[in-house]
């Protein structure tokens, strides 16, 4: 059995507050394997963010073990950390997240730029991301000429460009509307089946059936981890190069653009 991308054992996060230390999270243990899809819900305060935030090396627990691909986060220094993160982590955050006066290539160049890796190379390789997410034609465009659905799409360009073993996604369809978050979701499944581990922070029971697995935290601790009932779905595609070439139709959510 291949070993698992995620290992939590006992995890707790305490945060010192006026009224005393606040148990964020209480003895959470968890596995994820490799290529599963999995989403995380949980009312506000239930502890899924610091979760998530753990699981992403930006916080780290109070007690308890952290896995990351095999190497126990605890024992490594911070540029230990930051390198297994960039390694194998990409991240796709609800509010996109691109620099407004760069283009789309330069937005998804940028974790590369922390490698040894040559700007040609850099921007090779946010081409053939921009490509595979529907957006080879707008490589030069800036954020605010596309919409909110694309600009996601940007975003989870920028997760992959380091070839990550795991997309870890907070409510990624967050300032979407429902038709352009199904399609959202349509390119994440479409990347959990070609075998990248996808782990995903939702609060909408529709978004959360895409996964093969869900995890429902409520005060601090896991009450609930099994399969999905998942629906009937389209069969996942990635959006095809071409449409990136051409006039895409408009889609909703903040900060959509004009028609491109």
């Amino acid at each position: 059995m291949s070993e698992a991308v995620i290992r939590v054992e006992g995890l707790a996060k305490d945060y010192d507050t006026p009224a005393g230390p606040f148990p964020a999270l209480k003895d959470v243990s968890l596995d994820v394997a490799p290529g599963e899809f999995v989403a995380i819900m949980g009312p506000s305060g239930s502890g899924k963010s610091t979760f998530m935030n753990i699981l992403g090396c930006l916080d780290r627990p109070s007690r308890g073990r952290y896995l990351l691909a095999g190497r126990d986060v605890a024992k490594l220094d911070k540029d230990e950390t930051a390198a297994l993160r960039n390694r194998t982590i990409g991240f796709v955050f609800q509010g996109f997240n691109l620099l407004p006066r760069m283009s789309l290539a330069d937005n998804v160049a940028l974790p590369l730029v922390y490698s040894a890796i040559g700007h040609e190379e850099r921007l090779a390789r946010a081409g053939a991301m921009l490509e595979k997410v529907g957006l080879g034609g707008y490589a030069g465009s800036l954020p605010s000429r596309i919409s909110g659905g694309q600009q996601q799409r940007v975003a989870i360009a920028r997760a992959l460009v380091n070839d990550p073993r795991l997309i870890l996604a907070d409510e990624p369809t967050g300032n979407l509307d429902s038709h352009t978050s199904e399609e959202i979701m349509g390119v994440f499944r479409a990347l959990n089946d070609e075998g990248i581990t996808v782990v995903l922070i939702t609060h909408e029971n529709d978004i959360a059936q895409h996964a093969r697995r869900l995890v429902r935290f409520l005060d601090g601790r896991i009450v609930e981890d099994r399969p999905t009932l998942q629906p009937a779905h389209s069969p996942p595609t990635l959006p095809s190069a071409a449409s990136g070439r051409h006039p895409l139709p408009r889609e909703g959510g903040r900060g959509e653009g004009p028609p491109c």
